[in-house]
């Protein structure tokens, strides 16, 4: 037990690997190396990202959970793997029994995002009469069917009552390029994405899906001003350490992403992503994953998605 105890104590003694279930260039991407950049900073060894993309974030999932828990393999994930207990019919993980909660790091409202040179709309009234001018002929974007991008198109067209045509990809950043390329119209988005891209004016925002305009947006009204009420969707992005990882290991990780959280580098750029920064750890994080895979499964159900 006294080596058991000393060689927690000791951790880190070589690198940690991050893996992040997308592409470079999304979402989780966004938050997930800065934060590993901080994170080796303090702990004074590398913390590497391992982008292992597909499936709607469930093909990384599955790689995560069957690393070794020896406290050097962490996964990031986030509402995605929240929504996928109830579109896939298998996957080959549980989220709830293959991984330990350790916290919550970001937590971005979600932005509806259009190509604004092939949709030339300037906000959500126009948006919803060229839509319903247009049945089924407006594609949106998603990062994989599951997502969170993808239910919130879903929820959208059950709330306003028009029909859009999923196009999933292989993660927000392949998304995004199709949205900027012209491939799709419009994409349900976390802002940590396509902040950068609504700066560059690359895309067009329309609405936040948030109670309150986005600090970063100031400009950009909320899904509800723009007339549509009770759509309010952010997407999130946590961190899991495999079942069986030591707890005295998870706790020193919660410990260290709660610190990382405050550097004011990394405060900055949440605050410039339209990100919250989040104080929800272990247990009680735990806890906030059970009531989102029962709420997402309502949505699943009344918006009648197909499972997979």
């Amino acid at each position: 037990m006294a080596l058991s105890t000393a060689a927690h104590a000791a951790w880190p003694e070589r690198p940690i690997t991050i893996v992040v279930p997308f592409p470079a260039g999304g979402g989780t991407d966004t938050f997930a190396r800065p934060l590993a950049h901080q994170l080796g900073e303090q702990l004074g060894k590398s913390v590497v990202i391992d982008n292992k993309g597909g499936a709607g974030g469930t093909l990384g999932a599955g790689v995560a959970a069957r690393a070794a828990p020896d406290g050097y393999t962490f996964f990031m994930g986030g509402a995605h793997h929240v929504v996928a207990p109830s579109i896939y019919k298998k996957l080959s993980y549980d989220i709830q029994k293959d991984f330990v909660p350790v916290a919550m790091l970001a937590q971005p409202p979600q932005v509806i995002v259009v190509n604004a040179t092939k949709l030339p709309v300037k906000d959500i009234k126009e948006f919803l009469e060229h839509a319903r001018a247009h049945p089924g002929q407006i594609n949106f974007g998603s990062a994989g069917i599951g997502s969170t991008h993808h239910l919130a198109g879903e929820l959208f067209a059950l709330k306003t009552g028009i029909a859009l045509t999923h196009v999933p990809y292989q993660g927000a950043g392949p998304m995004l390029t199709g949205l900027i390329t012209g491939q799709v119209d419009v994409a349900f988005d976390g802002l940590g994405s396509s902040a950068s891209h609504i700066r560059a004016g690359s895309i067009r925002p329309l609405a936040v899906a948030a109670a309150k305009r986005s600090p970063s947006l100031p400009d950009v009204p909320t899904v509800a001003e723009a007339g549509v009420p009770d759509y309010e969707v952010s997407t999130w992005y946590a961190m899991w350490a495999p079942a069986g990882t030591p707890p005295a290991i998870v706790d020193s990780m919660a410990a260290e992403l709660t610190k990382a959280l405050n550097a004011p580098k990394i405060k900055e750029l949440w605050i410039s992503n339209g990100s919250a920064t989040p104080n929800l750890t272990g247990a009680d994080f735990g806890k906030f994953v059970d009531s989102e895979i029962t709420r997402w499964g309502g949505v699943v159900k009344e918006a009648g998605v197909e499972q997979q």
